[in-house]
């Protein structure tokens, strides 16, 4: 069986308990199915978080989703999440993996002001300070792209320090359940964005068993002949490939 949807708990006792907590959990609530991924990626039980975005994950999501469909020149009327996820889907559709990085390189030209980036870049030389400053500031304010993360330590010249930011579960990934869309929409233009315009390079590591991802400032990423993520086959149940019978990756 390819999938199967687990059942969600419907005791009233339980139902009644969670509508009477005065702050409800932001991320994440849970709806459980089960996936099996391509050959060569572990079959696990996977869970779909759903997340309740705030109005600043909302505005955000619009500005990005925006910027992506402008770049493009393909345009939707869809909202938040969703509406970044198509507009992300139609560019894996109708671009080769080139531009399709290209083009969200320019949509993040777009979203973040260089003059801005100009300046941190300035006073953020290469250094620890700079390392640990972005991995903090990620967590901090890029959870509406990625989804719970969290600072964890790596060393660096035999110093331990806290400049890798861990995703537990990448919501694009595991909104488009696609290894191409990851790699050639998110993982690839975004270590070239962030080392183009701050001067500081990101090696961006996704585990795609579980759709965790480590984004580790400071090391350079392999280059693409021996970067694992662009050797791994996409899940059985990608929607595009499956849709389209496109090899996600090429």
């Amino acid at each position: 069986m390819e999938a199967k949807i687990l059942t969600v708990s419907r005791n009233p006792a339980v139902t009644a308990a969670y509508r009477k907590l005065k702050h409800k959990p932001r991320y994440p609530c849970v709806v459980g199915v089960v996936t099996r991924p391509a050959d060569g990626i572990k079959e696990e039980t996977r869970q779909t978080n759903v997340y309740k975005d705030n109005w600043f994950d909302r505005l955000a999501l619009h500005h990005l989703s925006k910027n992506v469909q402008k770049a493009s020149g393909l345009y939707n009327s869809k909202s938040g999440y969703d509406s970044l996820v198509e507009a992300a889907t139609v560019v894996s559709q109708k671009f080769n993996p080139s531009q399709q990085r290209e083009i969200v390189i320019q949509a993040l030209d777009r979203s973040f002001p260089r003059p801005i980036l100009s300046f941190i870049r300035t006073v953020l030389p290469r250094s620890r300070l700079a390392r640990e400053y972005f991995a903090a500031f990620t967590t901090l304010f890029f959870a509406w792209l990625v989804g719970h993360c969290e600072v964890r330590e790596s060393e660096v010249n035999g110093i331990r320090e806290k400049n890798v930011v861990h995703i537990k579960k990448c919501r694009f990934l595991e909104q488009t359940n696609c290894v191409g869309m990851c790699v050639n929409l998110c993982k690839m233009p975004s270590q070239s964005f962030i080392k183009d315009s701050l001067g500081m390079p990101v090696n961006m590591v996704p585990n795609f068993d579980d759709m965790s991802c480590e984004m580790i400032f400071g090391e350079d990423p392999p280059a693409s002949t021996d970067d694992p993520a662009l050797k791994q086959p996409c899940y059985k149940l990608c929607s595009v490939k499956k849709k389209h019978g496109m090899n996600c990756l090429n």
